[in-house]
């Protein structure tokens, strides 16, 4: 299981990055509706890898707990970017 836990790890770890490095490419893009939902996608998958970490007791409850708060807390921000995106523009 070392070598999952490795393996686990590292991909909770470019998961997030693909995340922030997804972000700013919305931001300077025509296509942010479509940027952003495929951020919200990965921020989904991540938080099903961050759970399995946790149930496999790769990551302690204070660390799932910190980790599950702040990618709530980005998705809460996500979720607000992609209403106020696909409101219907005067």
């Amino acid at each position: 299981p070392k070598r999952a836990r490795f393996t686990l790890a590292n991909r909770i770890d470019n998961l997030a990055l693909d995340v922030i490095e997804d972000l700013v490419e919305a931001r300077y893009t025509r296509d942010k509706l479509e940027r952003l939902r495929a951020v919200n996608r990965r921020l989904e998958r991540l938080r099903v890898l961050l759970r399995l970490s946790y149930r496999l007791r790769y990551l302690s409850h204070d660390g799932y707990e910190y980790a599950a708060k702040a990618v709530n807390e980005s998705g809460r921000m996500l979720g607000g970017w992609i209403r106020d995106l696909e409101k219907p523009q005067p």
